[in-house]
């Protein structure tokens, strides 16, 4: 229920099985581990057996509530499976329409692109000229375009002769001019189209994120970013970070299911940007694709599982090219799909397309690049050295393992302040729509304002003293209701914050401002020789600086030296696309930085454990955090 299907499943089988059997959405953030508690369903009728009950009370037990990943069925059952988050697609087609301009880059360079169509006339064979079709082909190409050494797969081999006769030998010659890694080597015969069919030469700019999916349709001949689409990855349901991905992935049959679901929700944004162009599959002939190194592997089909064991090693940094029939990507089937290259098990595509993007490895200035995810990448270095490491946030700042957590979509509380004097709280939500819960630039914002205020001490814990009806106890311990049920979009539950999920975003906050540390320290730098820190990612434009520094997510220097870039891995993707010169540079990045593995470097440890607190142990790293609660103690005081 409420879906009113009827499957018939073994006994001592999952609920999540029987649901997934009857096509019913569910997520399981976690990867089915029982740790999140969001497959949540009612069990109305029949028997269970029940592995876990984390994350429920007994009350909510005794009303037949279950966690979906942990329930054994016993018998006929009635379960009620509440309705899932929808899939929510962003496209934007009327680019100059938008209020916020798409995140475009500039290519300077003048190469070619890596595709361009051909209009050929052909002499027909006879007797005196007995030529090969495809000898034909190549002839005519030397001698009306200067392309020579063509190369053809078997595919189009096969409609070469049926394509030239059909058109009277007047064809358009599709031809990929060069190789995934350089301008140089053979051109490659991608189609044989009819006429003079020289429009709609599109290719396509991939982020493949392990929240969300976005996609740019661009014109390879005019380089013009034609419209973008973006929605959440379907591989959400099956776990919101990678290693809970990758425990799915182990599963029977899990990591079919989990390629699927991502191309799922690729070929759907595709379809939707290539009908509001009015242009077709067959039309698209290259794509360039970045991603984290778990979200490749999924995308390729390839066995993730020893990235997340000792000594996370992946199967391959710098994939080969594929052809996007042997993927079911739904573009053309001979298109190149060229994945961008990674550097270690946890620094991907998305983070050496980041650097493209933010120039630091052509600069001189000492620069810190962050993208701030589900993971935290952190890239040091500038024009003469780059030096990497990967930070295990986890997905707090995305929403999962947080009580009132979610992703931020219309109805999330994006930015917090609170009263010093009455502790009432002033919000802002998405949409200026009723509050459904917080995002994660709210849950900064607010564990700022709690931190400053007093609501909170540095190590989490909740002032249960204050006079406020906003602090109390709660299941998990001392808790800040941000919003009262009557204020929320469903009228039933408080939005509030726990000092469980305190405990979750400061090892989330720690964990990044470790790694700046280590990073930094390991070449002889302290943080304040940084010269900029250029923010990177999806998430990480919604950042407010002043609050990132009261937490001590972020090092405390002038605003000035902190940029925003917006989601720098499809920019990066982008740029690949373009032009071939770009994908040269994204491949020497990836191979002139140095990967740092923290998990095997003992300071780093020292160095979270330091950062545990807000915004420090070490208040002096801090000043202007001090500075403030200084002026909130005269402020009590008078």
């Amino acid at each position: 229920m409420p879906a009113q299907q009827v499957v018939y499943v073994e006994r001592g089988a999952l609920l999540q099985e029987a649901i997934e059997a009857a096509g019913i959405p569910l997520a399981l953030p976690c990867g089915g581990q029982g740790r999140c508690g969001r497959c949540i369903v009612v069990v109305q009728e029949g028997q269970v057996r029940r592995r876990s009950v984390a994350r429920l009370t007994p009350q909510e037990v005794e009303q037949g509530y279950a966690l979906a990943c942990q329930t054994l069925v016993e018998g006929d059952l009635v379960v009620y499976v509440p309705p899932q988050e929808e899939r929510i697609v962003r496209l934007e087609v009327g680019l100059a329409a938008e209020k916020e301009a798409p995140e475009v880059v500039v290519c300077e360079h003048e190469q070619a692109p890596w595709v361009a169509k051909c209009h050929l006339k052909v002499d027909p064979p006879s007797l005196a000229d007995n030529t090969t079709d495809f000898e034909r082909l190549q002839r005519e190409l030397v001698r009306q375009h200067g392309i020579t050494g063509l190369v053809a797969s078997l595919p189009i081999m096969r409609k070469l002769a049926g394509a030239l006769r059909a058109e009277d030998w007047e064809v358009t010659a599709v031809v990929e001019k060069g190789t995934w890694a350089s301008s140089q080597g053979p051109p490659r015969l991608v189609d044989i189209r009819p006429g003079d069919t020289t429009e709609h030469t599109l290719g396509l700019a991939i982020d493949i994120g392990t929240t969300t999916n976005v996609v740019y349709l661009v014109d390879l001949q005019s380089k013009a970013l034609l419209g973008r689409a973006s929605a959440y990855n379907g591989q959400i349901s099956c776990g919101e970070d990678v290693i809970s991905r990758i425990i799915y992935s182990q599963r029977p049959g899990g990591l079919e299911h989990l390629q699927q679901l991502v191309l799922n929700t690729l070929n759907g944004l595709i379809d939707e940007l290539l009908a509001a162009h009015g242009a077709s599959p067959e039309d698209v002939y290259f794509a360039t694709v970045a991603g984290n190194p778990t979200m490749i592997h999924l995308f390729l089909g390839l066995d993730p599982r020893h990235i997340r064991l000792e000594p996370h090693i992946p199967t391959v940094n710098h994939p080969p090219p594929v052809r996007a029939g042997e993927l079911g990507l739904r573009i053309h089937p001979e298109a190149t799909v060229d994945c961008l290259p990674g550097v270690g098990a946890y620094v991907g595509a998305d983070i050496t397309a980041g650097v493209l993007r933010s120039r630091m490895s052509e600069e001189e200035p000492i620069t810190l690049f962050i993208d701030v995810g589900t993971n935290g990448e952190l890239v040091l270095g500038n024009k003469d050295w780059l030096i990497s490491c990967a930070c295990s946030a986890g997905p707090a700042f995305e929403g999962s393992g947080v009580v009132s957590g979610m992703r931020a979509t219309v109805g999330a509380i994006q930015e917090v302040w609170i009263n010093p004097q009455t502790f009432e709280p002033t919000y802002e939500t998405i949409g200026n729509a009723p509050p459904k819960g917080i995002c994660g630039s709210g849950m900064i914002s607010l564990l700022g304002e709690m931190f400053i205020t007093g609501v909170i001490d540095k190590s989490g814990h909740v002032n249960r003293s204050l006079d406020t009806p906003r602090v109390r106890e709660g299941p998990g311990g001392g808790e800040y209701v941000v919003a009262w049920a009557a204020e929320t979009e469903d009228k039933k539950r408080d939005i509030v914050l726990t000092e469980v999920d305190i405990q979750n975003l400061l090892r989330a906050k720690a964990a990044i401002y470790a790694g700046m540390n280590v990073l930094a320290t390991s070449v002889g730098l302290e943080l304040e020789d940084i010269e900029r820190i250029l923010i990177g990612g999806a998430f990480g434009k919604y950042i407010d600086i002043e609050k990132a520094i009261e937490i001590g997510l972020l090092p405390d220097m002038p605003w000035d030296r902190f940029a925003y870039l917006g989601n720098t891995s499809v920019q990066g993707a982008y740029l690949c696309l373009l032009c071939p010169e770009h994908r040269a540079m994204v491949r020497e990045i990836a191979s002139k930085m140095t990967y740092l593995e923290l998990s095997a470097d003992n300071s780093f440890m020292n160095a979270f454990t330091s950062a545990l607190f807000l915004p420090h142990t070490d208040l002096e790293q801090f000043p202007s955090v001090r500075e403030k609660l200084r002026n909130v103690e005269r402020l009590g005081g008078s």
